[in-house]
């Protein structure tokens, strides 16, 4: 039986290329859904979309943050996360007992978009804005006894695809499902300070201050942002946690890095 709640899980691009991290998430979100907990992953993949393109002589093309996507790149991307990164996702957590069923965000609406505006006058080609998640798919599953794993792929206007931010995502599909917890999980233990130590606790006013200064790069900071828009969609439980607390955080303990709204 569940408990009626949903968790909300995010894996990123870069645990899933170590294979013991990986193999660890997979194992920690296996628990979870088998304790009766009603899970839902959601994926990025840039890291086998690098190596996809680098294989097709495919120049690899960034700004501010995200990856350009022309046609020739957003072909890689869509099918590299909705085909090899998510379906080998949906084989491991299969071969762990857990019926998962995995599709992109395009389907059913999941995952809704715009197209991007350009940043500094760059163009970012078929690169999209995360405007809301259409749960109804989701649901289905969850109330079927499925474990939902969806890439990071979104609807955009007129039939179109684009590229989105899997951060983004996750925090649409855990404002959609009124999901009760939301966790990224990540190959870092948290959100670390300058002095590279665990900040176990972050205010949203000090997530909104650090954001605003540029003290946060890379790919914390898509996370921060996306940990912020949930918040303030009525998420009431957001983590960041690495591989040391990833069966922690799914075990509804306080492994990471805890975002509070006050």
């Amino acid at each position: 039986m569940t408990d009626g709640r949903v968790h909300v899980v995010k894996l990123g691009g870069s645990l899933l290329e170590d294979v013991d991290s990986r193999t660890d998430a997979l194992a920690a979100t296996a628990r979870a859904f088998e304790s009766g907990t009603r899970l839902v992953v959601v994926h990025g993949g840039g890291k086998r979309v690098d190596a996809a393109l680098a294989a097709l002589d495919i120049p690899k093309r960034t700004h501010a943050g995200l990856r350009i996507t022309d046609q020739p790149t957003l072909d890689v991307v869509v099918s590299v996360l909705a085909g090899i990164v998510n379906k080998s996702l949906v084989a491991e957590l299969t071969a762990l007992g857990i019926p998962a069923i995995g599709f992109s965000g395009a389907d059913g609406g999941t995952l809704q978009a715009d197209v991007h505006p350009p940043i500094d006058g760059v163009d970012l080609g078929h690169v999209g804005k995360v405007t809301r998640s259409n749960a109804r798919a989701i649901d289905a599953l969850l109330d079927a006894g499925f474990l939902p794993v969806i890439a990071s792929v979104a609807a955009g206007p007129d039939g179109a695809l684009l590229n989105v931010n899997a951060d983004s995502a996750a925090a649409a599909v855990a404002i959609s499902l009124h999901a009760s917890t939301l966790t990224f999980l990540t190959d870092v233990d948290g959100f670390l300070d300058d002095d590279g130590k665990l900040v176990s606790l972050l205010h949203a006013a000090e997530v909104e201050r650090l954001l605003a200064a540029g003290k946060v790069t890379g790919g914390m900071r898509p996370k921060l942002e996306a940990a912020l828009g949930a918040m303030r969609g009525g998420v009431g439980k957001i983590a960041i946690a690495g591989p040391r607390n990833h069966a922690l955080a799914l075990s509804g303990g306080n492994g990471g890095t805890q975002l509070v709204a006050a």
